[in-house]
This record gives structure tokens, C-alpha cells and sequence, in this order.
């Protein structure tokens, strides 16, 4: 059986609100956001930098509930600052034949400059014959994007 890692929770567009570097590791997120796309705390995270293109891996501990907190911490505050714009990707591993089988599905939490929840978009993947659709909803419950990606024959 095949593996692959599917994306299952997006924060995108955070603002980090502060850099620990005196903390050992991590980066520290709202409790609300993380539950918004489904984090769970100590996961496996992939962040981006959109001011200065870092990218780092680390792990998610949970911030005070409504803080809208987003503080990197130990050496990860070396590569961002207060203000900067992340995107933090959480992954899962599926077996492929269950996906194409089952579908998935993926929340992205946009926020606003405040950190509060701007949009949220649920990303589908819809078995169809041997392949699967992508659709993307926003909170507004209208479909934003389908593709058809795979053999559908």
C-alpha cells in the first residue's frame, strides 16, 4: 500500500504577535485557532514565512484561548519577527486507495490582521470513478473552486 500525507489544517495568513526566544521550541497558537482546523496540541507543523521566505518545521502548543497568540519560539524566533505574516500547515498520512476510496478533507482557517477568522474554507477531496474531485467551500457555503484531478473514467 502506498502512503501519502494530505494537508488537514491551514492557518493562513497569521500575524505573529511575538518571538520567544528564551522558550524551548515550538510555536505557541490561540487555542481557539488551532481547534478552528483541527491542530491538536504537540503536532507536527509547517510554517512559512511571508516576509522573508523561512520555512521551518516545529510543533503546536496550545495559546490562551481568544489571545489570537501566535508566538514562535527558541530558534524559530530567530526567523520571524513581531508582524510578519505566516501560513502554518498541518499534514496527515492516509494510504492512497483509502483516499481515493473515501475522500479527505482539510479546513483553512483565513485570518484577518488581527488574527481573527476572516474566512473558512473546507477543502474536499470527492471519490469519482478512479480518481477524485477537489472542492472548496467557504464558510459562506458556496463552492469556490472544483477540480477534477485523476481518472474519472
Amino acid at each position: 500500500m502506498v502512503t501519502i500525507r494530505l494537508m488537514h489544517a491551514k492557518l493562513h495568513r497569521v500575524k505573529v504577535t511575538d518571538a520567544n526566544l528564551d522558550y524551548i521550541g515550538s510555536i505557541t497558537i490561540d487555542e481557539d485557532l488551532l481547534s478552528q482546523v483541527g491542530i491538536l496540541p504537540l503536532e507536527e507543523v509547517d510554517i512559512v514565512n511571508l516576509n522573508n521566505g523561512m520555512r521551518w518545521s516545529t510543533y503546536a502548543l496550545p495559546g490562551i484561548r481568544g489571545s489570537r497568540e501566535i508566538c514562535p519560539n527558541g530558534g524559530a524566533a530567530l526567523l520571524c519577527q513581531k508582524g510578519d505574516i505566516l501560513i502554518i500547515y498541518a499534514y496527515e498520512q492516509h494510504q492512497r486507495e483509502q483516499v481515493l476510496r473515501n475522500g479527505h478533507t482539510a479546513k483553512v482557517f483565513v485570518a484577518d490582521e488581527n488574527n481573527n477568522l476572516q474566512e473558512l474554507i473546507v477543502q474536499n477531496l470527492i471519490p469519482v470513478g478512479n480518481g477524485v474531485e477537489l472542492q472548496s467551500y467557504s464558510d459562506k457555503i458556496t463552492l469556490i473552486e472544483q477540480h477534477i484531478l485523476g481518472d474519472t473514467s
